[in-house]
């Protein structure tokens, strides 16, 4: 590997350092007196959005994507500082009930509406390809995302959901709603087509709504899109095992992608035994939310998104030598 390469591939997550710092502080400070899913929340805008836009692609011959990609990578870090300064507030500065935090909110839903904008165009020009569909999918539930942080922070009831209900919303919206079929739309750009791929496509897309509207409306609305979102999540880590056991070369993806897939099914077995491990321990379903959290944050969708941009950049790296 010449020297040009390692630097290439050092610079890869060299947008995601300031970001990462920043959640380090937060998450381990005590200056950041924020509850768990103010953090989550902080590590989505921080980290996961600057990795998601190192996976996005666009159109050279179209100036209007081109325009607004530009946008979303200088728009990016500044958006997160405002939702830091926003939550900071309502928590450390005493603004909590006033409408300055929820004005502070307003950039980062601004910034969520311009990748919904993207994620739109992504699927217009996708032209029937299933995974630029799922893509563009994900980055509109961003969006969402930023719609309930924004209800969260201006404290409002909605659907006469409290507003604890608006930032578990937010943080669903953060990482599973949007990073799930991201990551399905990034295994269908590298997968052999399947004639039930499109099916996987279509429930990511309909479940994290039921399970939206279930949250607030109806239980069983939700049980069943958890469930179905689940199952898709299974067929997702399975075929991507199965291609990484195969394709031995891509080393830095097959390890964050292999954490992923663990963290995944980690969460899955602790929730299988958790009656047992309840019983046990003398724990409570809050005890486990922390733990919960944390395998599906930096396990399943951070080491995810890392895997995916090594991923990328590898695929990358072999069509390049391949056309020399």
């Amino acid at each position: 590997m010449n020297r040009s390469l390692k630097q290439r591939m050092k610079s890869l997550l060299v947008p995601v350092i300031p970001g990462g710092i920043m959640t380090i502080l937060i998450f381990y400070l005590d200056y950041f007196p924020f509850k768990l899913v103010e953090k989550f929340i902080l590590l989505a805008a921080f980290v996961i959005v600057p990795l998601v836009i190192l996976l996005l692609k666009y159109d050279d011959k179209n100036k209007q994507q081109r325009t607004v990609y530009a946008a979303i990578k200088w728009l990016q870090f500044p958006a997160a500082l405002l939702t830091l300064i926003s939550v900071m507030s309502s928590t450390k500065w005493g603004l909590e009930g006033t409408a300055i935090p929820g004005m502070l909110s307003l950039g980062w839903l601004l910034f969520t509406l311009l990748l919904g904008i993207y994620g739109l165009t992504t699927m217009v020009m996708a032209k029937g390809k299933a995974a630029e569909i799922a893509i563009g999918a994900g980055l509109v539930y961003f969006f969402i995302g930023g719609i309930w942080f924004t209800l969260y922070q201006y404290q409002l009831d909605l659907f006469n959901a409290s507003v604890a209900t608006h930032a578990l919303s937010s943080v669903h919206f953060h990482f599973s709603s949007a990073i799930v079929p991201i990551f399905i739309g990034a295994l269908g750009r590298i997968m052999t087509k399947k004639s039930w791929y499109p099916w996987i496509v279509a429930i990511d897309i309909i479940g994290p709504l039921m399970i939206a509207i279930g949250m607030i409306f109806s239980k069983p609305i939700e049980y069943v899109g958890v469930t179905l979102f689940a199952c898709n999540i299974v067929v997702y880590t399975t075929y991507l095992l199965s291609y990484l056991r195969r394709n031995p070369l891509h080393k830095k993806a097959t390890f964050f992608l292999g954490l992923s897939c663990l963290a995944f099914y980690t969460v899955i077995v602790l929730s299988i035994l958790y009656p047992l491990l309840k019983k046990i321990f003398s724990l409570t379903i809050l005890d486990f939310i922390p733990i919960y959290g944390a395998l599906h944050a930096f396990g399943f969708v951070l080491c995810g998104l890392i895997g995916w941009v090594y991923m990328l950049d590898s695929i990358k790296k072999q069509l390049t030598c391949g056309n020399r």
